[in-house]
């Protein structure tokens, strides 16, 4: 049996009647589904020992996210086995199959949960610990199982299966009756005919088959008398023909019961053979179903598992569950508390007028500590306790006619014992401390006994009506007021814990408003102390001041949510705005660029000559792609600069400029559409470029982009891991070289046109062209065109041993 099975010897001193524990113990126990976990249960109580306490809140825990992901498992039907395992262990006592069932159904059940324990979902992976060391608890029950199965019937009869003797016996039994039957029925027509019947049928009297005969007719039917019916018009006799045929039935029963016993027997034996690991598997599953009740619980009650520290008490959104339970019955919700002790303070004094939640506050506080303490999640939001020694109430009405023992000296008893029990490690709960007696002894008695407990150090909440433990709160350090919350408006408690403030009781205020003789309430108030009409008059005005500032702090914040609202709204009307705007403006900057265009096509046409209308245009296409960039990024300049409010100067508001370009990144140029690599940086604005063969000065406005960082080009890291690498003739960049040899002077000239203008574009210095020598109609048409074209600088014949007269060397405009 595992440690976390075995509950530890609880706390000797927890108030637990008091604080309602047993009426939590009832809402517990509507959730078990067997009397395994009901006797758990009834045995579950809070205990000191830290180790056990946090093993149980770790097995809630986890059994909550079992049953979060979808896992069930059935306790219903299991029992305790003690009583029949201590009867197996008899010599010679054979067990019931009824008992025999529920035995055999706790073991399945422990095994189909061991299984379960060492394959869990998947969802459970790395919070499945402390159930599995449980569950390790739990044998492995094969072979006994085995052993059982098929073998008793759901109704608790053995199957004829339990042994091939019982089979072959049960089977002689059924021929037996049969072949009886069939006598009896031969035997019946006979007497049927001569009317001495009663009616047709065969019947059994203690194990033996007889017939139904008319009292009259009897004697006209040998055989033996069995007895009659109620009425005494028939009896029933055994024909003397069946009574050997009867004796053998009788025989054949009595073997099928002795071989019962003995099987019963053998079950038995093979029970007491196994009962400390069944004892030890109905442990667990007991345990089992205990977590299975809280998780449930948890579950429905909105709980959560307690932090447990050196000292400090801290609840949030703490709600009692027993009278969280009550309201829901009434559709009504329980109001939270929320407090924090332990860390500045170790006592608290709550005040405030009658039914405002005092007693409600300080059960609250006592039961979830005692839930804490017995391994249950508590219904707040956060929790986090000290482990207390003992939890010490003083709570109630204590009168006691028997003991002659009015109720101030009931609570003066009470409390004389929690002063000689509690320690620094106690939480103390003191209710309507002071009451009873005479109110300037009481509270005298009242701030000495609270002042006990600060001295000695222990966790104390105190709730009063006293304006001296009020006082005694705010001017002693370690202690702190609190007041319980009334809306004095509809004369209803609120409920709500306000800490750092006292509590007004509000009594002539209440009686005043539910309309009390006016004269009753002027007396009251006259016959008022100065000092107490001081503290009252100052309670009351604390109390509209926090009202008061909690209604300014909740009209602020729906104010800034407002103001949240429509700066949302404005903003995004703004922005529609400024799209609207943005889109005109492109419309009619495409509108100028158009008309622009129109205007350069136009005049290019009226250029008659050709060499000088070629040039025109190449030239007119690169200054219309230039000014189409230009205006553009000034646009968009603009734009940004609107949205933002940069200056049009400033960097940030030039979206199309490339800030970031390194040495050895690829980069795409705007005027020559082209891909190059970036070899250095001349200064902040002008970059190095080698774009196929040739390397050339680049303006930073004229990089589109970076292609690829340095770090990420495929080509060096493939040259430095020692690859070669080779490019391809397209990848290398535009051609040096154009051979025309063969072609009509037409087709030549179209193709050393568009060779030289893709040099051009490409800042190619020179290019070599091949025509060949021949008759030289193509070498002389050629180089007459390239004297004309507006790209060509100069022209040349290459040296012999480079083509001499079959080729022309074409140095282009820079």
């Amino acid at each position: 049996m595992k440690p976390a099975a075995m509950p530890p010897a609880p706390i000797l001193h927890t108030s637990a009647r008091v604080l309602e524990f047993d009426s939590l113990r009832e809402i517990l126990l509507a959730y078990a589904a067997s009397s395994l976990g009901r006797r758990r249960l009834e045995t579950l109580a809070p205990a000191s020992d830290p180790a056990w306490i946090e093993r149980q809140q770790h097995l809630t825990a986890e059994i909550r996210q079992f049953l979060h992901a979808g896992g069930r498992f059935d306790f219903s039907g299991l029992t305790d086995p003690e009583p029949q395992l201590e009867r197996a262990r008899i010599e010679g006592v054979a067990l019931e199959p009824a008992e025999i069932v529920s035995v055999v159904t706790l073991a399945d059940r422990a095994a189909q949960w061991r299984d379960l324990a060492l394959h869990p979902p998947a969802a459970l992976e790395g919070a499945w610990d402390e159930v599995a060391v449980l569950s390790a608890g739990i044998a492995d029950f094969g072979d006994f199982l085995r052993f059982f199965k098929s073998k008793i019937l759901p109704d608790g009869t053995l199957d004829d299966r339990a042994s091939p003797d019982l089979a072959r016996i049960r089977r002689e039994v059924e021929k037996q009756k049969r072949h009886i039957q069939d006598s009896l029925r031969v035997y019946l027509r006979r007497l049927a005919e001569g009317g001495a019947l009663q009616e047709e049928l065969v019947t059994i009297r203690g194990e033996r088959f007889v017939i139904p005969v008319r009292v009259e007719q009897k004697r006209r039917v040998s055989g033996v008398v069995h007895g009659a019916s109620s009425s005494g018009q028939t009896v029933f006799i055994e024909p003397l023909e069946t009574i050997e045929q009867n004796n053998e039935l009788v025989r054949l029963l009595e073997e099928e019961q002795a071989e019962v016993r003995r099987i019963l027997l053998e079950m038995s034996r093979r029970i007491a053979a196994q009962a400390v690991a069944i004892s030890a598997a109905a442990e667990v599953l007991a345990e089992l179903e205990l977590q299975f009740i809280k998780a449930r619980f948890a579950a429905e009650y909105h709980c959560v598992p307690v932090r447990f520290g050196t000292g400090s008490l801290i609840l949030e959104q703490a709600r009692h569950p027993v009278l969280e339970r009550s309201l829901r019955l009434h559709d009504a919700q329980v109001v939270p508390i929320s407090l924090r002790l332990g860390e500045d303070h170790r006592q608290l004094v709550i005040s405030g007028p009658n039914t405002g939640g005092k007693t409600v506050a300080l059960k609250t506080i006592g039961l979830l500590a005692l839930m804490a303490q017995a391994g249950i999640p508590v219904p707040a939001t956060d929790a986090e306790f000290p482990v207390f020694d003992a939890v010490l109430a003083d709570i109630g009405d204590y009168q006691s006619i028997e003991q002659n023992l009015s109720t101030f000296s009931a609570h003066v008893t009470n409390i004389e014992f929690i002063s000689r029990t509690a320690t620094p490690h106690s939480l103390v709960l003191l209710d309507e401390l002071g009451s009873a007696t005479d109110p300037q002894e009481g509270a005298a008695l009242a701030v000495a006994i609270a002042d006990h407990f600060r001295r000695l150090g222990a966790l104390c909440v105190v709730s009063t009506h006293h304006t001296s433990l009020k006082v005694y709160a705010a001017n002693t350090e370690g202690v702190l007021n609190a007041a319980v919350g009334f809306d004095e408006k509809t004369l209803r408690p609120t409920y709500e814990l306000r800490l750092g403030v006292p509590g007004a009781s509000a009594g002539i205020n209440i009686a005043q408003r539910l309309g009390l003789n006016a004269e009753i309430i002027a007396a009251a108030r006259a016959r008022l102390g100065s000092d107490a009409q001081d503290v009252a008059r100052f309670l009351d005005r604390l109390h509209e001041e926090l009202r008061q500032a909690e209604e300014e702090r909740a009209r602020l914040a729906r104010q800034e949510e407002e103001v949240a609202r429509e700066r949302s709204r404005l903003a995004a009307r703004g922005m529609d705005e400024q799209r609207a705007r943005v889109r005109e403006l492109e419309k009619k900057l495409e509108g100028l660029l158009r008309d622009f265009e129109y205007r350069i096509r136009e005049t290019l046409s009226a250029v008659q000559d050709r060499a000088a209308s070629v040039k025109l245009s190449k030239d007119a296409d690169r200054r219309l792609a230039r000014l189409r960039r230009e205006f553009r990024e000034q646009f968009d300049s603009a734009v940004v600069a609107h949205s933002t409010g940069a200056d049009r100067g400033d960097p940030h508001a030039q979206p199309a400029l490339v800030r970031n370009v390194a040495e050895g990144d690829t980069v795409k140029l705007k005027s020559l559409g082209r891909s190059g690599i970036v070899r250095r940086q001349l200064d902040s604005d002008t970059f190095e470029i080698e774009v196929g063969a040739m390397k050339m000065r680049i303006p930073r406005s004229d990089i589109a982009e970076v292609a690829a960082r340095a770090a990420e080009s495929p080509v060096k890291a493939a040259r430095a891991r020692g690859i070669a690498v080779s490019l391809s003739e397209e990848d290398a960049g535009t051609p040096t070289e154009l051979n025309v040899i063969g072609e009509t002077v037409d087709e030549a000239t179209r193709r050393v046109e568009k060779f030289l203008d893709r040099a051009f574009l490409a800042g190619l210095p020179r290019v070599r062209i091949v025509h060949g020598s021949g008759m030289g109609v193509l070498r002389k048409a050629l180089r007459k065109y390239l004297e004309q074209h507006p790209h060509v600088a100069s022209i040349a014949e290459p040296p012999q041993n480079e083509g001499g007269a079959g080729a022309t060397v074409v140095e282009l405009r820079v």
